[in-house]
């Protein structure tokens, strides 16, 4: 199977290609005039992390080889703590020992971690040079992948060092996912279950059908390809409206506030970002039924789904919601003081809303304890 998702943004469009063992023609399809607007210089150095290198580095460098591009790495520890300026720095120095030029373009293999870092320092090595996207994880092929936000985490809270930089290509190889870890591949599912919820009914309904979302072997070929062609076209249609989050892109933060404010105080352990998302969107879903934006049966259709990818809809054991109300002051998206939080209004659409009393988000959440 092969798809092609434009994301036509007017001053850098570029593709979304899904497309069944896609690795092997990464390095044709750079060197094609025809598949990219620009072709990138000769050096290519390539960002990923030792499990994901071990299982997929040597079949890209070979695509990338016989292309006539030449290949150095750079790898980096795995997990959302090394999501550091301290990591970009190994970035630069690898850049630096390879003389990378302005024409040349940072290459990622891995998952939403490595993209960001390898997007943020694509964008800030020599005022910016290219950058391609090759994400192995399924919530950085549905979601971090596409967009051009990259970043790193602030010890005080997530991405909030950070720059927009679009790539020039994403692709999507869907069997990469087989080495995928299963609570990996759930994570992923929370930022589909999203899409469904402030986007795409029939994307929701499809995943509602089927049996299992907790694990690739339970999802047929054909619903996978669903998954990530729909789900890619949702945030490059957003994307493509509002490429710098000046209003409606901000959608694509469903349960984001309290997921990263999760992530921020547990320290990037206890929750994955996968997890803290689907237990941001049970707390959303919660304000928004009590504000009368949703119905409970809305809300309870979203609850059953997350369930139903083996994402957890409470809050951790033991955790301190006042902690956690202080550490979402941190957040991104405060405006002029005040906390937002993206709400549904039924199934297929959402929006920014900044005007939620401090009783109606505590409500929420003892209601996840």
């Amino acid at each position: 199977m092969k798809s092609i998702i434009s994301v036509p943004l007017p001053d850098h469009p570029y593709d979304v290609v899904v497309a069944t063992d896609g690795l092997a023609f990464l390095g044709p399809w750079l060197a094609d005039p025809a598949t990219l607007r620009v072709k990138p210089g000769q050096k290519l150095l390539l960002v990923s992390n030792p499990a994901i290198f071990k299982h997929y580095g040597e079949r890209v460098i070979a695509s990338l080889a016989e292309a006539g591009y030449a290949v150095q790495t750079c790898l980096l520890p795995a997990g959302e703590r090394y999501k550091t300026l301290k990591s970009i720095q190994k970035i630069y120095d690898a850049a630096l020992a390879f003389r990378l030029e302005r024409q040349s373009a940072l290459v990622a293999l891995g998952g939403g971690v490595i993209g960001d870092m390898t997007g943020f320092a694509a964008a800030t090595w020599l005022r910016g040079v290219r950058f391609i996207q090759v994400p192995t994880s399924l919530l950085a092929m549905v979601d971090a992948s596409i967009g051009g936000k990259t970043g790193v985490n602030h010890p005080q809270g997530k991405n909030l060092i950070g720059a927009f930089h679009q790539p020039q290509l994403v692709l999507i190889d869907p069997t990469v996912l087989k080495t995928l870890p299963p609570r990996e591949f759930r994570a992923g599912m929370a930022e589909v279950i999203k899409y469904g919820v402030i986007w795409d009914t029939a994307l929701f309904e499809a995943l509602e059908a089927s049996e299992r979302l907790d694990h690739f072997r339970y999802v047929s070929e054909e619903l996978l390809h669903t998954i990530l062609t729909r789900s890619c076209q949702a945030k490059a249609e957003v994307v493509a409206q509002d490429e710098k989050e000046a209003g409606l892109r901000a959608i694509l933060n469903y349960g984001h506030t309290i997921g990263h404010g999760l992530e921020s105080l547990t320290r990037y352990r206890g929750v994955n970002h996968g997890e803290a998302v689907a237990i941001g969107m049970v707390a959303a879903g919660h304000m928004a039924t009590a504000r009368g934006l949703w119905t409970e049966a809305e809300a309870l259709r979203q609850l059953a789904l997350i369930r139903k990818a083996g994402l957890p809809t409470q809050l951790p054991e033991g955790l301190d919601v006042e902690a956690l109300l202080i550490t979402l002051q941190g957040d991104k998206k405060v405006d002029q003081g005040r906390v937002r939080f993206i709400l549904p209004q039924g199934l297929g659409a959402a929006f920014v809303c900044g005007d939620l009393s401090r009783e109606e988000v505590l409500a929420a959440l003892r209601r996840m304890l």
